[in-house]
């Protein structure tokens, strides 16, 4: 069963008359991990914040957008404001950009859980300060205290994702979660969202140009290039019988990069899966 089904989206700038995204249909099954894969103005995160209705101003889009049957587009700003976050929730690749820099941490948490529940401030912050240490943040009461620059960027994603725990929305949109973070702190956010998948259940749409984490956390993935879908399929097809030429320049690229990676290190060389 399809969560989410995008039909026909078409995205252009008013402003110029690019047309960015020219004509994307893709499914999300209820339960499952689709990954978004592509160089950077490929169009995947301008696709994936037309489905949050969260494009800037200068950017139109067409099509269907259907949540559980219900389309997106047809909605009110005041009734999709209720749609984010607790149905459909991203988690922005900074999180510098994603919290308000003049308060601290449990000051923006707070708010959102406000808009979508009626708690009170003790259960708001119980139900805050489990998630933050179910994704190995220590003392979540001090970090709630403190400003997002007095945080790490692994730190600051984490944080987003347990705010996605306390939400428990349907579909998670991740885009390009690792890309600000070293390599650790990669590792670290990447194991959280496995878990994420664990614990909840809920449908993901994760966006990135890394083929490593795709691999490990994605079911199905979609290549995009130039506004357009070039190819798709499960995970293990697209990386063992990859059909695009653009495709399997990426595959490649990965695997020379990983044997290298491998080389330097004094380990053998990586072999594609058959």
């Amino acid at each position: 069963m399809n969560i989410l089904e995008v039909k026909n989206l078409k995205i252009w700038d008013v402003s110029t008359g690019e047309v960015i995204i020219t004509n994307s249909s893709f499914n999300l099954k209820k339960g499952s991990c689709l990954a978004i894969v592509g160089e950077s103005g490929s169009g995947k995160s301008v696709t994936c914040r037309s489905i949050m209705r969260l494009n800037k101003a200068s950017l139109r889009q067409s099509g269907d957008i259907l949540f559980k049957g219900e389309n997106v587009n047809n909605l009110s700003e005041k009734e999709m404001r209720k749609k984010r976050g607790r149905n459909l929730c991203m988690i922005l690749q900074n999180g510098m950009s994603a919290f308000d820099p003049s308060c601290v941490i449990g000051v923006h948490l707070k708010e959102t859980l406000a808009e979508h529940f009626n708690w009170n401030k003790n259960r708001t912050e119980e139900n805050m300060k489990n998630a933050m240490e179910s994704v190995m943040l220590k003392n979540p009461i001090e970090i709630m205290n403190k400003y997002p620059h007095q945080l790490s960027g692994g730190m600051l994603q984490r944080i987003m994702i347990a705010l996605a725990i306390v939400l428990e929305p349907d579909i998670i949109i991740a885009d390009e979660p690792t890309t600000a973070l070293d390599t650790i702190s990669q590792f670290e956010v990447v194991e959280q969202f496995i878990k994420l998948r664990e614990r909840m259940g809920c449908s993901m749409i994760f966006i990135s140009h890394d083929l490593g984490v795709v691999r490990k956390i994605a079911d199905e993935v979609l290549v995009m290039k130039d506004g357009e879908i070039i190819e798709r399929g499960s995970t293990q097809v697209i990386f063992s019988e990859p059909q695009h030429e653009y495709t399997k320049y990426l595959v490649s690229t990965r695997l020379a990069l990983s044997n290298n990676f491998k080389k330097i290190m004094g380990g053998g060389a990586i072999v594609a899966e058959s």
